[in-house]
């Protein structure tokens, strides 16, 4: 039977400011943010303390590993581009064994392995205040820096909210791809962040559903940067290749509203799940990245997308099919899977009923809503400039400031999460995955930590040597199974003895 539960986690690459000064270096200021969050917490940030010898961002699911030559710089996800770069690649691990870091010229904040759609909303939101406490700490120097958790700076410019699933490794990639394309081509309705103006550049006059479908250029590729694809091919699982792969899901856009959150990754999860299954539906759309462009750019929900066999459906027609097979073969007994699916029914009706109806809950709604209210009330056209500074300021994560926040304060986007929660899951780990272990290093080792993964931990063990932990299982180094054996343990020493694994051999410099 069908469940939700799988180990998922999201990625935002903040958009950044330098107020006053438009010409302010990205990467400098990336650093300076990542720096100004890891400094009063005493966490280590630099470029060497990420354990990148696992790492292989150019291994494609098709089966190859594209050439060093051809890649793009962008891609070289664990080379720095030049000696510039290389000056300010920040990397720190939080207290909750998140990644904070600069990529490239955005600081990125990747969320702890979670186990479930609500887990995510509570961790993803958390990385909201990792940001925000970064930007308190700059508002104090004489350079302060603002971030925007949204995808697009409304000139041309486009960066990531990233999604990643471990999906089966048995599981075909062409069934994957089959199964996701017309899903993800579709579920902007569901949970795009809305933008103003039509293109890349905002160039056409009007509003659209997602921020990042102008800006994706292929149906199937590796990169992230360049030629954009629907679904991504990376094939770097960070855990046991021969029983995972990891689904790095680079469609979607920057989430604040947390049902939005909820139903992004819930629904995600369970149509990989009818996928793994070999359950999911068959829809092949003529063209893809056109229709893609379509729904995006259709706010009536009612664009017929070209199906291969000359036959069309609507964007809410094809996530119908989706959720009714979903619905078919899932658990009735697994609550998160019903949860789910319940708030996947609500956002389908009220989408057909009036879209309006779901402007507490759905970014793209919320902000057209809002947007139309202040242009009708002005008598501007979409293409006003104060219309795009309105749509920037709607993702800014100062609460004072972002217009999100204020909406949300008001009682007019529903929240899922408390204050507390979240802000315990800015210093607690999730409890099921081996974010659990990794946030436990981080927080008792020290020194003795000298660089983490996802799937490894660097130990200076004393007499040992420097130790590489593995932990490609993220099933295990869970709080179940690890609080007793490792309860005031302070060395790395004693952790590995406690594990079990002090004859490791040392790391290989």
């Amino acid at each position: 039977m069908l469940r939700v539960r799988r180990v998922m986690g999201s990625e935002t690459e903040f958009g950044l400011s330098q107020p006053g000064n438009p010409r302010a270096n990205p990467m400098r200021d990336s650093a300076r943010v990542v720096d100004a969050y890891a400094g009063p917490r005493g966490l280590k940030s630099s470029q060497s303390f990420w354990d990148f010898a696992t790492e292989s961002p150019l291994a494609d699911a098709r089966g190859f590993i594209m050439n060093l030559a051809d890649a793009d710089s962008s891609q070289l996800t664990h080379i720095p581009q030049d000696d510039v770069e290389a000056q300010y690649l920040a990397n720190v691990v939080t207290e909750n064994g998140a990644r904070y870091y600069v990529d490239h010229d955005h600081p990125e904040y990747s969320s702890p392995e979670v186990l479930t759609p609500r887990d995510i909303v509570t961790f993803d939101r958390a990385g909201d205040l990792v940001g925000l406490a970064s930007v308190r700490a700059l508002e104090k120097t004489e350079e302060p820096v603002n971030l925007y958790k949204n995808n697009t700076d409304s000139k041309g410019s486009s960066y990531g909210t990233h999604e990643n699933y471990l999906v089966d490794r048995g599981t075909d990639f062409d069934d994957i791809v089959a199964g996701l394309v017309p899903f993800f081509v579709t579920r902007q309705i569901l949970c795009g962040s809305g933008r103003v103006g039509i293109g890349r550049e905002g160039e056409g006059k009007g509003f659209q559903i997602s921020s990042r479908a102008d800006f994706f250029e292929a149906e199937v590729g590796l990169e992230t940067t360049l030629r954009r694809p629907i679904v991504n091919t990376r094939d770097e699982p960070h855990a046991d290749a021969a029983k995972y792969r990891r689904l790095h899901v680079i469609i979607g856009d920057a989430t604040l509203a947390e049902p939005a959150t909820y139903v992004r990754f819930g629904a995600t999860s369970l149509v990989l799940g009818l996928i793994e299954a070999g359950l999911a539906p068959r829809i092949e759309l003529d063209d893809a990245l056109q229709s893609l462009w379509d729904v995006s750019h259709d706010l009536s929900l009612s664009a017929p997308l070209r199906l291969s066999d000359g036959t069309t459906m609507t964007a809410l027609e094809i996530q119908e099919v989706f959720f009714a097979a979903c619905a078919e073969h899932a658990d009735p007994e697994d609550a998160d899977t019903a949860a789910v699916l319940a708030e996947w029914r609500r956002f389908l009706d009220g989408l057909a009923a009036d879209p309006r109806s779901l402007a507490d809950s759905i970014d793209w709604v919320a902000k057209w809503v809002l947007l139309e209210n202040y242009r009708e009330r002005e008598g501007i056209d979409w293409d006003h400039p104060k219309l795009a500074l309105i749509d920037v300021q709607y993702h800014d994560v100062r609460p004072e400031k972002g217009l999100f926040h204020k909406l949300e304060r008001a009682g007019r986007i529903r929240r899922m999460t408390t204050d507390a929660e979240v802000e315990a899951a800015v210093t607690n780990a999730p409890e099921g995955t081996r974010a659990f272990l990794r946030s436990f290093a981080v927080n008792r080792l020290g020194d003795a930590l000298v660089a983490a993964s996802w799937d490894s931990l660097v130990l200076n063990a004393g007499d040992l040597g420097i130790v590489r932990l593995p932990m490609q299982e993220p099933l295990k180094g869970t709080r179940e199974l690890l609080e007793d054996r490792v309860e005031g343990i302070e060395t790395a020493e004693a952790l590995l003895k406690a594990l079990g694994v002090d004859r490791l051999k040392p790391k290989n410099d």
